[in-house]
């Protein structure tokens, strides 16, 4: 199936190997790097020839230098291997994207769009920074910590109030309106995820799903991944999605163990027969 293929895709443990993960070989590298630089130092020195000391110092030189070889092609193939699971990723989110809109009798599959790599359009260049990330909690946290534009946290507010009124079509209309307005913005995941919700409410299931897609493509370890995942699953099971649903959800626990999410997931599965 589509997208018992789709739930498969990059998770964390395919982002590192098994011996070295990239930021242990760029680390490595530089370390090499400094050891080279002092050789080298070494053999510009003054002094009296001593034959004995330069062949061992050459030695060393070429023997740094060809596990900087080494390690620049580890780096490649390890950077490669990354940009081709978000490349990857990001054609089976594709898939199901188009699943859905197959459940819609106005969807219209011109208007959905080419999918990023997985993670963003930063995605290729994940490998140049490595920054490790940890899935966040559940539950949704303040972003007083996060570089907003101005006005983006008071729209923001202002889709979450009309929700909270239970004006969930104003709402999801809103949170919309906000990804739209900011595109880039670290509320991505949280705003659609929260339109899926709005749309949920609405018993609108195959617009939340789709939401809700969104909301974890957009953003696959942020805070709101986990609920976005479970919530997808669910609602493919209500769709009679029921073996996708089941591969969703079996998913969750894989990328989120311990969480509350993986709780519920587990829960769903059960209830929909999953094997």
């Amino acid at each position: 199936m589509a997208v018992a293929c789709v739930m498969t895709l990059a998770t964390p443990g395919l982002a590192q190997d098994r011996e070295q993960t990239l930021a242990d070989v760029r680390q490595e590298l530089t370390v090499l790097n400094v050891e080279l630089a002092k050789v080298r130092s070494e053999l510009n020195t003054t002094g009296a020839p001593n034959p004995v000391a330069s062949g061992s110092t050459l030695d060393r030189v070429n023997a740094i230098e060809a596990a900087l070889t080494r390690l620049t092609n580890k780096t490649e193939e390890l950077e490669f291997k990354l940009n081709s699971i978000a490349t990857d990723g990001a054609n089976r989110i594709g898939d199901l994207s188009f699943r859905l809109c197959e459940l819609e009798s106005d969807c219209d599959i011109m208007n959905e769009g080419i999918s990023k790599p997985l993670g963003g359009v930063e995605a290729a260049a994940v490998s140049q920074s490595m920054t490790p990330t940890t899935p966040q909690s559940d539950t949704f946290s303040e972003t007083n910590n996060t570089q907003l534009a101005v006005g983006e946290q008071a729209d923001f507010d202002a889709a979450m109030a009309a929700m909270e009124a239970g004006d969930f079509a104003g709402a999801a209309s809103m949170f919309q309106t906000f990804v739209d307005n900011y595109p880039g913005t670290p509320m991505t995941g949280q705003a659609l995820f929260l339109k899926g919700e709005a749309l949920n409410a609405q018993n609108m299931v195959a617009d939340a799903a789709r939401a809700y897609l969104a909301s974890f493509s957009a953003d696959p370890t942020g805070q709101s991944a986990p609920n976005a995942l479970v919530q997808l699953g669910t609602a493919l099971g209500q769709l009679g999605q029921t073996n996708e649903a089941c591969a969703t959800l079996g998913e969750v626990p894989n990328r989120f163990p311990g969480s509350n999410a993986a709780a519920e997931a587990q829960a769903e599965r059960q209830q929909l027969g999953c094997l």
